[in-house]
C-alpha cells in the first residue's frame, strides 16, 4: 500500500516527516524503537527531531496506522502490521519475531468480554529464537 494513502486513511494529514516514518515502518519489519528511526532518517531529515518522531509513532499508533509494542520491558518498540498476530522476543539477541497468532480471540479487535470493552489485545513471547539455539548448540558441540 502506498504510504500517503495509508496515512490518509488513517485520517492522518501526510508531512515530509509522517511519510518518511511510516514508510520505515512498513520497510522494515524489524519493529524499531523510536532512537533506531530516528537514527536511520536524521541525515536524510536534518530538521527530525526525537520528539518528531516520538510524536509521530504516538499519533499513527492512536490512529490505528501502527501498533505499540511493549514486550521488551527497556524499550518500546513500533510495528506497521496491525493486523492481529503474536510477537516472541528472544532473551538472547533481543530481536522481535512477528508470530501467527494461535487463539481466536485475536480475531476479536474490539467486543465485549464479562461487561468490559477490549479494545486491544497482546500476544506476547519470551524465549531463544531458533537462530541463537542453533548457536548455543554448535558452541555445545565445539566444547564437547
Amino acid at each position: 500500500m502506498d504510504v500517503v494513502n495509508c496515512l490518509q486513511q488513517h485520517h492522518i494529514k501526510p508531512s515530509l516527516q509522517r511519510i518518511a516514518i511510516m514508510s520505515y515502518l512498513m520497510e522494515h519489519h524489524t519493529h524499531p524503537t523510536v532512537d533506531e528511526i530516528y537514527q536511520a532518517l536524521a541525515q536524510s531529515i536534518p530538521t527530525l527531531s526525537k520528539t518528531t518522531v516520538y510524536n509521530t509513532l504516538k499519533l499513527l499508533s492512536d490512529h490505528g496506522a501502527a501498533t505499540t509494542l511493549t514486550i521488551d520491558e527497556r524499550n518500546t518498540c513500533y510495528d506497521a502490521v496491525t493486523q492481529p498476530h503474536g510477537h516472541f522476543l528472544c532473551k538472547k539477541c533481543g530481536r522481535i519475531y512477528d508470530m501467527p497468532s494461535i487463539s481466536d480471540t485475536t480475531q476479536v479487535e474490539e467486543s465485549v468480554m464479562d461487561g468490559h470493552t477490549v479494545q486491544e489485545i497482546h500476544h506476547y513471547y519470551k524465549g531463544i529464537c531458533k537462530h541463537c539455539s542453533s548457536l548455543m548448540s554448535q558452541a555445545q558441540q565445539e566444547h564437547s
